[in-house]
């Protein structure tokens, strides 16, 4: 069943924006292969697997964003829906960078009904501050509160074998 979610009279399931980019949160609009060829180079997920790339689409929360049908950017909520959430894998393709889209993807991913109770929302990023910023992230008050087992090679180790 299709929903549609009205926020400030935007359609969350489907927005149409400038340049005939579409976002959607469907998860049967989300382009697995097309999302994996990306990862798979990014320097967050360099040499994931296509199927771990299927696996946490299928877990998550996706957002999609189409022009002329085709994938050309993405992001994903890891979330229990109730009081945490972490922002993931959020990328646009190099020739539709520059025209808000990333922008366009937070603003709807901030919106989402899913999302609106949620106590600690997080995210790592190592060159988009300025984005998140502009919705709400800020610095981890206390990071020494913070703890993580970290395995950035963890895909490339597994090619490996």
């Amino acid at each position: 069943m299709t929903k549609a979610y009205r926020v400030s009279s935007i359609r969350l399931n489907t927005v149409v924006a400038p340049k005939n980019i579409t976002v959607s949160c469907e998860q049967a609009a989300m382009q697995h292969q097309a999302i994996f060829s990306y990862l798979t180079r990014s320097y967050w997920a360099k040499g994931i697997t296509e199927q771990l790339v299927s696996q946490s689409i299928d877990n998550s929360l996706c957002f999609g964003a189409f022009s002329e049908g085709k994938q050309v950017a993405f992001a994903r909520v890891i979330t229990d829906k109730t009081s945490f959430a972490y922002l993931a894998d959020v990328f646009v393709l190099e020739p539709f960078r520059g025209q808000g889209i990333s922008k366009l993807l937070m603003r709807e991913i901030m919106a989402h009904p899913d999302l609106q109770i949620i106590r600690r929302f997080m995210l790592c990023t190592a060159d988009a501050h300025g984005l998140y910023q502009q919705f709400g992230f800020s610095e981890t008050q206390c990071p020494e509160n913070l703890m993580a087992i970290h395995r950035p090679n963890i895909y490339q180790l597994s090619l490996e074998k």
